[in-house]
């Protein structure tokens, strides 16, 4: 069998992260990607997966699936954000160990880093400090599924992998205007008051917060690029307490100026206003990615343009008129 026949679990294929690893590994050439909707296997579910996986046997999984959420979602909805996260990924990884999976790569986030991480935030900055609390419960699932890759290599030998991306954005994005993570909230807000002819925008916090963004298919190449690393060369690049990769594009700008962009993109003419009555979230998350930029990646879609074309998606899914 050719590598490009294996067959590849893409959990949570229909959402922006998953639906952008099968399109990558659709265009490398790999032809045998299983996949299942939420109605058709619950990943919380232990029996369920279970019988999935002794049913199908993939050979590769990537676990995409996640309950994410802006930070309103996070703070308003911790015990969902924990639970489920807690479950899928408890879930997969350890029927990919029952089944014999040869390798796993797990999602995680970059908010699993101390609130006060130093800047750029490396791969051992975790677990050194206290989290950010509006989203500290998806913080800690997040860093169990790191720990129980770790743990299910170190006990079983097993061949899991971790990646932790900064926050992403594209196609399939959730822009929902009070659930959503904050580019695609800023993409909603400043189209609907351009179509609306508002007088001003109003944004949450003080403007002054950095954040660094990703394009989604720039991340799927990463976590296929990763998957495709030798087990030898992504253990050389990484170590037993921090079996993590960061991924990113190693630059940040602030809430403002994402602001700016945003409605230069979507051409809206209007004042940008801020509450500061509102959270502001932690004060930097830039990562340091000179782990996977050893290994050979790269990202490629600037965020001008990558906004751009999450802006061009918007408008096509017909989510609000244009």
């Amino acid at each position: 069998m050719s590598q490009f026949q294996k067959r590849i679990f893409v959990a949570g294929h229909r959402g922006m992260v998953g639906s952008a690893i099968v399109r990558c590994l659709v265009d490398q050439g790999y032809s045998n990607i299983i996949s299942r909707s939420h109605s058709e296997l619950d990943l919380t579910d232990q029996a369920q997966v279970r019988a999935f996986f002794a049913e199908e046997k993939p050979q590769e999984v990537y676990v995409a699936a996640a309950k994410v959420g802006g930070i309103h979602a996070n703070n308003t909805y911790p015990a969902e954000f924990i639970y489920s996260n807690l479950m899928v990924e408890a879930n997969v990884i350890h029927e990919a160990w029952r089944n014999g999976v040869g390798k796993l790569l797990f999602l995680g986030s970059s908010c699993i880093y101390p609130r006060l991480a130093a800047q750029p935030m490396a791969e051992d900055a975790l677990l050194t400090g206290k989290l950010e609390p509006t989203n500290e419960a998806y913080a800690i699932a997040k860093i169990a599924g790191i720990k129980l890759c770790e743990s299910y290599n170190r006990q079983y030998g097993c061949d899991f992998r971790s990646v932790m991306p900064t926050n992403l954005y594209g196609p399939g994005d959730n822009y929902h205007p009070e659930n959503s993570h904050v580019l695609p909230a800023m993409i909603r807000r400043f189209h609907e008051a351009k179509l609306a002819d508002a007088p001003a925008v109003v944004i949450w916090g003080t403007g002054s917060p950095k954040r660094e963004f990703l394009y989604v298919d720039d991340m799927a190449r990463a976590c296929v690029h990763v998957m495709d690393l030798s087990r030898e060369t992504y253990a050389a690049h990484t170590e037993v307490t921090t079996s993590h990769l960061n991924v990113g594009t190693g630059e940040d700008l602030s809430i403002a100026e994402l602001a700016s962009l945003v409605s230069e993109v979507v051409g809206y003419q209007g004042e940008i206003r801020y509450d500061t009555s509102k959270p502001d979230g932690t004060p930097r998350k830039l990562l340091d990615i000179s782990r996977i930029r050893e290994l050979g990646w790269k990202p490629e879609v600037s965020l001008r343009d990558g906004v751009a074309r999450a802006y061009e998606d918007f408008r096509s899914e017909e989510l609000v008129p244009s």
